[in-house]
């Protein structure tokens, strides 16, 4: 395999993964999947609430992330989203990452913030329609 497919490869693998698990963290606030959201931590989000509106941008941007469709645009959204995440619901609980558990919120955001700037590769829907459009 040479550098340019190990690149591509990783690159997908990257955004596959990480819409794959924003999209199942927007269906466990929207859809209740995989239990829902515990009552210890409100139980299901209020129709239009933030937490529900954070769900359905997590629901769908991992979906669209997931399939490199809109990617910048999306990417660059769902980055906002989660610095937003992190400084209103983890970073009161400590100032550092790993002691108020919003690891997870920092690599979202970051790597959001990659796919913003980069895109999403050549194994995308992007990259399809850029193709077609030619």
């Amino acid at each position: 395999m040479n550098n340019d497919r190990a690149k591509e490869a990783a690159l997908f693998l990257l955004r596959a993964v990480a819409g794959l698990l924003f999209l199942q963290a927007g269906g466990m606030k929207i859809f209740d999947w995989f239990g829902g959201v515990p009552a210890q931590f409100g139980g299901h989000p209020k129709f239009l609430s933030q937490v529900w509106i954070g769900g359905v941008l997590e629901l769908y941007g991992g979906a669209a992330i997931l399939l490199g469709l809109f990617t910048r645009p999306v990417a660059f959204i769902l980055s906002g989203e989660m610095a937003v995440a992190y400084f209103q619901f983890h970073q009161p609980n400590g100032f550092w990452p790993v002691q108020n558990h919003g690891e997870s919120a920092v690599l979202f955001c970051f790597i959001f913030l990659f796919l913003a700037a980069y895109g999403a590769g050549e194994w995308s829907l992007d990259a399809l329609f850029r193709k077609k459009q030619k």
